[in-house]
Parts: C-alpha cells; structure tokens; sequence
C-alpha cells in the first residue's frame, strides 16, 4: 500500500432516471453558449444524442455533434476530431458513449489549452500543464468508468499499440448518470463493458497501490456490479440493476484515478492494439485467468473481493474463499456467454511472441500488479485462452 495517496474530484454529478433532464442546468454553470457533442455513430443512430441536443437547444445553447468518433480512435483521428471541435469555437465539451468517445473529449478538451502535439504527448515527449475547456460526461455504457478517470486511451497504428494518457488535468469537471441512456443497449456490449468495470474494481483492489480511498469505491463497485450484471444482460430495461451498472462503473473509474489497474489491462492493450478486440472483451477474457494466477498473493484480497461479491465464504478457509471467488468469476463469464477463445480472433501461437512484446512495454500496469510477470508468465496466461 502507498504510504500517501489522493483523490481526484468530478466538480459535479449528477444521477439517477432522468437525470438527463438535467444537462441544460450543468452547462449553465459554465456559462458556455457554444459547446460540441462528440459521440459515435451507434449512440447517434440509437437516437440517445436528440433530447440532450433538445434541451439545450431550447436553453439557447448552439450545439454541433461529432458523431464519427470511431471505436478504438488513433492519434489521428482524434487530431481531426479536435480540429472539427476548434472549427466550432466552443466553450465546453460533452462526451456521450462509451469510453472511446469520453477518452476523446477528455484529449480534445486539453488540447484547446496547450500548445501541444498529440503524437509527441503519447510518446511522453509532452506534458499536460493546464486543465482544458470544460468537459461534462454522460455515459451510456456502464464498463470504462473513463467519465471518472484521469486516463484516455489512444491507438498508435504504427506501433500496433493502444497508449494511455494520464494526468489530473483530465478528470471531468461534470457527470451525469442516467440508467435511462443504457436501456438500449446490446446484451453483448452490457456484459462486456460490465466485465470490464468489475475488472477495474478488483485491479484496483489488488493494486500495489491500492490505499483507503481506492479500497472503499473498489469493494463498493464490485457489490453494485455483482448483484446486477446478470440482470442487466438478461433484462436490459431493469433501471435499477442499470442504474447499480452506471454507479459501479464510475465507483471503479474512481479508484483507477487513485490506484491504477494491473496486469489485465497490460495484457489486454496487445489484443486490442493489433487484433482490435473491443477493450471491454478483452479484459473480461482475460479477468479469470490473471486473477487466478495471482491466487497465492491475494488470498486475503480475495476473500474481501469474494465477500464484496456476495458469495458464501462462512466456515471457508481464506484459500477456499480466493478459491470461491475466481471460479464465481469463471461462472460469470459463462454466463454471460462471453467467449474466451483468442484463436476466434485470429490469433494463434505464432502471434504470442509479438503480443508479450507489446504487453511487457506496458510498465506502468505490469509495475502495479502485486506478483511479477514474467514473460514466460504472460506466455503461459495466453497460451490458456487459445
């Protein structure tokens, strides 16, 4: 555990059905007469960017959308997106989707206010010195938690890599949380950004830098997210088991900010870099397995996590409780029919050498997970899920 430690603060959230009501209310804070809208093409196509759009056109607020923000957006794309958002002269941002298009608004929102070049600050060749424009998140998946988080990920084509980008100046000034902007979405999408989001929770929890504050919103998460991702994959109009989604989401975003995720995530940004497997599936594949190895270090972490979950431990021994939550998590992913097969993908043995390559750069996650990694380790992890 660090020996110190802090939290980073959303200025304001707002939560709970129909608090998208709210939206023209949140800008009005920020005095903003022009704002942008970036999203992507299957929020826009659901229909889920009008009645915002509405409300703050009856506000009196000039709206544009961007609607093209792609899924996994590389440092180019994104470049454009800024210069379509600067072209409107805006005051605030509001990222609306999932965690490609709030990672977007979050980079673009802080390019308005450096004199920086996006290529040269994914190679750590720049810094972020001053907070961006205003920025208000809305969330319609409930997986990333990148509404809560100081991070934004971005794809270098070239090096077939996703990079995240982390500093403080990101986190969103405004959240809101409306279960009701996720009751559409797809039953694979809700498992797989809700894996996801239990995968940041239990990271965090296990992280070497883990502490009080990351622990609390950690364990929180993992209760929201376990007793109602079945639900919300089996009933997607459920607001409450939606609602339980979008605050366990955000709780683990949260700890992200404050302790960081691990080794899932070092393992999974290969997967998504050059195979392009959404970032949520390939964390919930991977979940299990690294838990699994990390067994005989986390005996006590997971048995808090396995308690969290709601699982039986009374009687158990901390080894049988570890041991019940990691097979509750395999029970999990198969009920969700997520399919944990990378040979699907197109992968195979003879893509593990450039994958474990690319994972062992990822320093900044593998340094944080409490066993080391070897090489051999993450070869071995892989060869499992082929």
């Amino acid at each position: 555990m660090s020996s110190f430690y802090s939290l980073l603060n959303i200025r304001k959230i707002v939560a709970g059905a129909g608090s998208i009501a709210q939206i023209a209310d949140v800008v009005a804070d920020y005095e903003a007469k022009n704002v942008v809208i970036i999203t992507d093409l299957g929020v826009w196509n659901s229909g889920l960017v009008e009645k915002p759009k509405a409300l703050l056109a009856a506000a009196g607020i000039n709206v544009h959308v961007i609607n093209d923000t792609p899924p996994e957006p590389s440092v180019d794309q994104v470049n454009g997106i800024c210069q379509a958002a600067k072209a409107f002269d805006c005051q605030l941002i509001i990222g609306i989707g999932g965690g490609s298009s709030i990672d977007t608004a979050k980079i673009v929102s802080v390019l308005f206010t450096n004199d920086i070049v996006l290529r040269e600050l994914v190679k750590g060749k720049a810094q972020i010195k001053r907070r961006g424009i205003p920025t208000l998140m809305i969330p319609t998946t409930a997986g990333t938690g990148a509404e809560a988080t100081p991070n934004a990920i971005v794809l270098v084509p070239e090096e077939e890599l996703k990079v995240g980008i982390v500093s403080d100046k990101m986190v969103s000034d405004s959240v809101i949380l409306d279960p009701e902007m996720t009751v559409n979405l797809p039953k694979q999408i809700t498992a797989n950004t809700g894996m996801d989001a239990l995968c940041h929770a239990i990271e965090c929890y296990i992280s070497k830098k883990a502490n009080p504050l990351s622990d609390t919103f950690a364990l929180k998460a993992i209760t929201l997210i376990s007793r109602s991702i079945r639900t919300a994959y089996k009933d997607g109009g459920n607001l409450a088991a939606r609602e339980d989604m979008l605050l366990g989401a955000m709780f683990g975003g949260i700890s992200i900010a404050t302790a960081s995720t691990t080794a899932v995530h070092a393992l999974s940004y290969p997967l998504g870099g050059k195979y392009h497997i959404p970032h949520g599936l390939s964390n919930a594949i991977l979940l299990a397995d690294v838990m699994k190895f990390n067994l005989d270090v986390c005996e006590d972490k997971f048995r808090d996590i396995a308690m969290a979950m709601g699982i039986e431990v009374t009687g158990c021994t901390t080894r049988e409780a570890a041991e019940k939550m990691i097979d509750n998590l395999y029970s999990m992913i198969k009920d969700l029919e997520i399919k944990c097969d990378l040979r699907a993908k197109g992968i195979n043995e003879e893509a593990l050498d450039d994958m474990i390559e690319a994972a062992a750069k990822v320093t900044r996650l593998l340094n944080n997970n409490p066993k080391i990694v070897t090489k051999d380790d993450m070869r071995e992890i892989y060869k499992k899920l082929l």
